[in-house]
């Protein structure tokens, strides 16, 4: 079954981007992609992507001239314009969250739904009971003020919890709404 997850690093504080989107107290960061929780390990099992217009944008910025990393069906949910890429399968939408979930669930097939980066592009999933998992890397250090790691209030339950290079990692499973 197809679940939908929300994998990504944040601060001890609970940030996953400072205030202008820098991500260099992440990407500075001693982790083991094979290790624990990592990428490297968390890729194969997924099956479609979905990210907001800064996550998107963020991307362009930071690597121009490199290909595309993801090798499945890409979503950018955004009202922006941006130039088409010919190296990869992204798709930019303004559909609501239930339809496009339906539409990533079946192309994902026997595989996972990762939601990259954006606190509240997650949220909205969580608002529809579409996320069911959320997998955090903790970095050892505090920014203040930033993108929240989601802005919504959500009960978990810890499931997984281990160490990587510098990283607390932690998987929760989303408990379900009882409204």
């Amino acid at each position: 079954m197809t679940r939908t997850i929300y994998y990504t690093g944040v601060t001890l504080d609970g940030f996953i981007a400072t205030p202008d989107h820098s991500l260099d107290w992440l990407v500075t960061r001693d982790n083991d992609p094979d290790g624990p929780m990592g990428v490297n390990i968390f890729l194969p099992t997924i099956g479609a992507i979905a990210m907001g217009a800064n996550t998107y944008q963020w991307i362009l910025d930071h690597h121009p001239d490199d290909p595309w990393f993801y090798s499945v069906p890409s979503w950018v949910l955004t009202h922006r314009t941006f130039p088409e890429r010919t190296d990869a399968d992204i798709r930019f939408t303004q559909e609501p969250v239930p339809a496009l979930h339906k539409q990533m669930t079946e192309l994902a097939g026997d595989r996972d739904i990762w939601l990259v980066g954006g606190g509240d592009l997650v949220g909205q999933f969580a608002d529809h009971g579409l996320l069911d998992e959320v997998c955090v890397s903790i970095a050892p250090v505090t920014i203040g003020a930033g993108a929240p790691l989601l802005p919504r209030h959500l009960e978990l339950n810890l499931t997984e919890l281990v160490r990587n290079g510098e990283f607390a990692c932690a998987r929760y499973q989303v408990v379900p709404s009882k409204s």
